[in-house]
């Protein structure tokens, strides 16, 4: 172990603050770009090395005091320490840098971030962790808990959950679930005004009087349920079962939502329109057929991004919640698809997570 004095030059995706010491990058968390800082070097590898910050020797302007007096500890948050503005410059560049660096784009054509109206209490729902009487979060970088008896990012009713759980006599080591609001136990969205604000986006972004919508990862049809007055026929793929089945409940007739894998797309949409008596166009004709789909954080596998292809939809819409993967997964699309427009969502505050919407169109 020995202490350092670094810059911190930049703040990469993850949340760690990026120095050079003698051509090595070294990372240190809770630090901002351009601040000077002592270090602690902990792990060191060829390429890079893993620093605790000991302290803050001239701060940056855009430092802030945390809200959360678990932060530092808890492994949840990493940007309290940074004021709001200056958390989505500092998201908007690094989803450029991804989108450049690893999809190899040129000339990306992102739009300015959208925030979110609540910086703290947005959560509608976390999952707490007990153990040998201890309720809370797991620490930064460790599979040991610490004790929490409030997330100041999560909503009143959610901390209302969590007193009610700790008030408990002789909790039972497991994972909780708390939320703001009765709701069926499928994905969802964590903060209501920003998955608003995405579906409002992705219904101004889809033209009318399409034939066909296709919504691979669909949930409980969040968006597929938007954009019904747009479509002749909606179908819902996911290989949740529990949300397929709240998707069904008080289904229309154009409706059909199946459980299975996005990968077999090709085969559920003609089952689909088999079993609704419709007929659909030939693949790769389909001019007015419009693709959603939104992955977990592993992109989408190579099966998918063929399906997706060979459909050939003229719009294509990509939530992401995962920059890299995102870029991955784009620059193979590029070569069948334009893209449009690339709008990052604050979907997390003081987090180091970004939320995505990308529109492609097919080439003509």
């Amino acid at each position: 172990m020995r202490v350092v004095d670094l810059k911190i030059e930049d703040v990469a995706f993850g949340g760690k603050g990026v120095a050079r010491e003698q051509g090595k990058a070294v990372f240190v968390p809770y630090t901002i770009e351009g601040e000077m800082v002592s270090a602690e070097i902990g792990r060191e590898k060829k390429q890079f090395a893993e620093a605790d910050l000991v302290e803050v020797k001239q701060s940056s302007p855009n430092r802030v005091a945390p809200q959360c007096p678990y932060f530092g500890r808890c492994g949840g948050c990493a940007y309290q320490h940074i004021d709001y503005e200056h958390q989505l410059a500092i998201k908007w560049r690094q989803l450029r840098d991804a989108l450049q660096r690893i999809g190899k784009l040129k000339n990306v054509p992102m739009r300015p971030i959208v925030p979110s109206p609540r910086q703290y209490a947005y959560r509608n729902r976390i999952t707490v962790h007990a153990q040998d009487g201890v309720i809370g979060f797991f620490r930064r970088d460790s599979h040991r808990l610490i004790d929490i008896e409030c997330c100041p990012i999560s909503r009143d009713e959610v901390n209302r959950g969590l007193a009610e759980l700790r008030e408990q006599k002789h909790v039972r080591d497991g994972h909780y679930t708390l939320r703001s609001a009765s709701e069926p136990r499928v994905f969802s969205q964590v903060n209501d005004e920003v998955a608003q604000a995405l579906r409002d986006l992705i219904v101004d972004l889809v033209p009318p009087n399409q034939d066909l919508l296709i919504d691979a990862y669909c949930g409980a049809g969040f968006f597929a349920k938007a954009l019904l007055d747009k479509f002749e026929r909606v179908i819902g793929i996911d290989w949740d079962r529990f949300a397929v089945a709240a998707a069904k409940q008080n289904a229309s007739e154009k409706e059909t939502y199946i459980a299975g894998d996005v990968e077999s797309v090709e085969a559920a949409v003609s089952a689909a329109f088999a079993s609704g008596g419709v007929q659909p166009r030939a693949p790769g004709t389909s001019a007015a057929t419009t693709i959603i789909i939104d992955p977990p954080a592993t992109g989408l596998a190579e099966g998918v991004r063929k399906a997706i292809s060979d459909l050939a939809p003229e719009t294509l819409i990509y939530v992401s919640c995962n920059p890299p993967t995102l870029a991955r997964d784009l620059k193979e699309l590029q070569h069948r698809f334009t893209i449009n427009s690339i709008t990052p969502l604050d979907m997390f505050p003081q987090t180091a997570e970004i939320e995505v919407l990308t529109h492609l169109e097919a080439q003509k």
